[in-house]
């Protein structure tokens, strides 16, 4: 009888206890991490004597992991890419004592400018496939070839001489220290843009990283225009290229003919 009595003593203030929710043990959170991003301007304006200008981006992660965030696990990198078109390469040879074009190869729509800002070196973010299959990062733009038919040694050296030629008259850059936490969870990068870039719209692009595994990425429009005269010849020289030609000889043959009054000898 005494028993039972604790029995249902026991069932009486189990039955009467609040419910709590049970959580299964090592199920993962639901919550994923975001990013969050804006740019100091939204364009830039090429005049007379524009020198290059530098774009800030500022950073926030969303939802972000405190312990990864004490160790240092959350890596940044922020791209500007530009517009995209075809690129060709040329290569020389010395034939009969001259230097002439004898090989090429065209690659499809691969940006005109890319600049990029990281926290720390890219390949020591995520391993080289990731990268690859992402396209982050000037040795991992995928520079496909039109039409090509020869071997991998000679496409592996047109690539070389791509990225050479882009990184000598700096239209890509990089900076693998241009992306700074400035708290535990915003960040500031760096971007520069070099004097000869391309006017059209341009891409911010900024990828989140976590561990090693990119688990987030944001995009923002960036217009780069030419304003005052550049732009007016720019205009005239594509949507009426008679008379802008016509212009062109016009104004050589009279600075022609004034040189030749000034400096002609009695």
């Amino acid at each position: 009888m005494l028993y039972r009595l604790r029995l249902l003593l026991a069932a009486t203030l189990f039955a009467a206890a609040p419910a709590v929710a049970q959580v299964p043990f090592g199920t993962a959170s639901t919550v994923q991490e975001g990013l969050e991003i804006g740019t100091s301007t939204s364009e830039i304006a090429i005049t007379s004597d524009f020198r290059g200008a530098d774009l800030t981006v500022f950073g926030a992660l969303t939802n972000a992991d405190e312990l990864f965030l004490a160790i240092g696990q959350y890596d940044v990198i922020v791209t500007l890419e530009g517009p995209r078109d075809y690129a060709t390469v040329r290569k020389k040879d010395r034939v009969l004592g001259i230097w002439m074009n004898t090989e090429s190869m065209t690659f499809e729509q691969v940006p005109e400018s890319y600049s990029l800002a990281s926290t720390r070196e890219i390949d020591a973010i995520d391993e080289e496939p990731s990268l690859n299959s992402i396209g982050v990062g000037i040795n991992h733009l995928a520079l496909t070839p039109t039409g090509y038919l020869g071997n991998a040694v000679n496409l592996s050296e047109f690539r070389e001489a791509y990225r050479r030629l882009k990184l000598a008259d700096g239209l890509y850059q990089r900076d693998t220290s241009g992306v700074r936490f400035v708290s535990s969870s915003l960040f500031r990068a760096s971007l520069r843009l070099p004097a000869n870039i391309p006017d059209g719209v341009h891409t911010v692009h900024a990828y989140l990283f976590k561990g090693g595994e990119l688990i987030y990425e944001r995009e923002l429009p960036l217009r780069v225009v030419k304003t005052g005269l550049e732009q007016a010849i720019t205009d005239a020289a594509h949507n009426q290229p008679i008379l802008y030609g016509m212009f062109c000889v016009l104004m050589a043959v009279v600075t022609g003919w004034g040189a030749s009054l000034i400096f002609r000898k009695d």
